[in-house]
């Protein structure tokens, strides 16, 4: 059958089915006389099955060892069945707290006296350890804002239309051991913020679609990665200038600072150790 056809059969949106096949959940045949795609009833059964596990938050990662036996179903459930669990007596805490909270009465921050609601600070600022991890992190989202995009790119296309003019007419674009091997006109320096904006909307989504699927922080890491590459965009673009007038030799100097420096901060962000955080 026609993948129309199984849109209508499982409900399901083609991205959705074109994407599962794609992660080789499922594999269906070709129709020998045009080429196309031709879903079977397994195949539509299989679907149906991926997207309802989908429903239960299970990773892809997890269904792919699931059809490919090197984990049973049961075993993923009841690892997921704890993982909800946990996520449960969590809110639960949360909603008791806030009732307590309503119980005393209309209290304004100024007002607040946590040791009224919490008898064990130290244990408790313990078990809530998850939500000042996320508290660290606010770096990633500074980096990976629009803003923040936004800000490259301009810097991309201000760098290329104040250097234009000076640049000979033909700039590098691949180097050996400091010397050019692949020349273009110089219009190609305003190819590095096109390259940014191509990031953002043409490369962002499929990387979030990726992350999304398998971790739980996937948007905020797609926008990390998209500015990253986008900070690559102008370095290289940085390079190609300085390289021109002989004031740097090797392009690796300068991508292995840039992954170096951004990586460092992820990390120091992400491992920030509780009593920093507080």
């Amino acid at each position: 059958m026609t993948i129309k056809e199984v849109e209508e059969q499982t409900g399901l949106t083609r991205s959705n089915i074109r994407f599962y096949e794609k992660e080789k959940l499922i594999e269906p045949s070709r129709n020998d006389k045009n080429g196309y795609r031709d879903y079977s009833e397994r195949d539509v059964e299989n679907i149906k099955k991926i997207a309802y596990l989908r429903t239960l938050e299970i990773s892809i990662e997890d269904i792919r060892s699931i059809i490919s036996d090197k984990v049973s179903l049961t075993e993923i459930i009841e690892k997921q069945t704890q993982t909800i669990q946990a996520q449960i007596e969590g809110l639960n805490i949360a909603k008791i707290m806030c009732e307590r909270m309503l119980e005393a009465g209309n209290v304004s921050f100024d007002e607040l006296q946590v040791e009224r609601y919490v008898t064990d600070l130290e244990t408790y600022w313990s078990d809530n350890k998850p939500v000042f991890k996320l508290d660290s992190v606010s770096f990633l989202y500074i980096w990976g804002s629009l803003i923040t995009w936004a800000i490259i790119t301009s810097l991309c296309l201000i760098i290329g239309i104040l250097s234009y003019s000076k640049l000979p007419s033909e700039i590098p674009v691949q180097w050996d051991n400091g010397i050019p091997t692949s020349v273009v006109d110089k219009k190609f320096i305003f190819v590095y913020p096109l390259a940014c904006i191509g990031i953002r909307f043409l490369l962002r989504p499929v990387i979030y679609v990726r992350l999304l699927m398998n971790h739980l922080y996937g948007e905020l890491i797609t926008e990390y990665l998209s500015n990253y590459l986008c900070f690559i965009a102008l370095s290289v673009e940085l390079f190609s200038i300085l390289f021109v007038y002989r004031l740097v030799k090797s392009v690796v100097v300068v991508l292995l600072a840039d992954t170096v420096v951004l990586i460092g901060i992820l990390l120091a962000k992400i491992h920030c150790p509780l009593h920093d955080i507080l």
